[in-house]
């Protein structure tokens, strides 16, 4: 099915005119040659300085090239056809964080959580994000015989100020106790081995005001994954 709605996209881009987002070529919105930045063994991607209660990241590349424009293009200029490589490049992350743990999973337990968007920037951007390249990224996970699921286990419990420009310092204290886990999931989650996911891991703040809050509602935090991890990162 995968292969399907992607020889669909491609063959709608084509007829729409469309280019790859990266290197402007006429096709899709992601040409083969761009998309194997999405493709790549994923490494862990600790942050410097690393966050206290940040659990193991795992990154498929760095934030630059052509996987920041596909990640720039889908989540601020909807190009939705963009959701398909983003999804499985997640899941190859999901994927390493899961392998490199002792013991297994039990099929349908494994969770993963993303931070939760305002509703203020969806009805801004008009779609989540983040939300469809989750979506993407269990039908990747689950073609490659991985159970997983998703569900809005979060909730933001404040206000928060716009992330971009702020320091690590600054971004910790703007989201310190930002999160809370939803009242109907406080017994679901405890005990349950859980990935914290996301698009973009810049200072790790937010993955790990996530991975502290799961946690200490019970949950067992196994691994951050991301599509890409800013270069100042060291990639294992």
């Amino acid at each position: 099915m995968a292969g399907l709605r992607d020889l669909t996209g491609a063959a709608a881009d084509l007829l729409l005119g469309s280019c790859c987002v990266a290197c402007n070529r006429p096709g899709p919105s992601l040409c083969l040659r761009c998309r194997t930045a999405l493709e790549r063994l994923p490494g862990i991607a600790w942050p410097t300085p690393r966050p206290a209660r940040l659990p193991p990241p795992f990154a498929v590349t760095a934030y630059d090239g052509a996987a920041k424009a596909a990640i720039l293009a889908h989540k601020e200029h909807s190009v939705l056809s963009l959701a398909g490589p983003l999804g499985r490049a997640l899941s190859l992350s999901v994927m390493a964080g899961v392998a490199t743990l002792p013991g297994t999973v039990r099929p349908g337990q494994l969770l993963l959580v993303a931070p939760p968007t305002s509703s203020a920037t969806v009805r801004e951007r008009g779609h989540d994000p983040l939300a469809r390249v989750v979506r993407s990224a269990l039908r990747a996970l689950r073609s490659a015989g991985v159970d997983a699921v998703t569900a809005p286990v979060l909730e933001r419990d404040r206000v928060v100020a716009d992330q971009a420009g702020l320091s690590a310092q600054y971004r910790a204290a703007n989201l310190a106790d930002a999160f809370a886990v939803r009242p109907r999931w406080v017994r679901r989650i405890a005990g349950r081995p859980v990935v914290v996911v996301d698009d973009v891991l810049t200072t790790g703040t937010t993955a790990g005001e996530v991975a502290r809050v799961l946690h200490s509602a019970g949950a067992e935090v196994l691994a951050v994954a991301v599509i890409a991890a800013t270069r100042k990162r060291s990639r294992g």
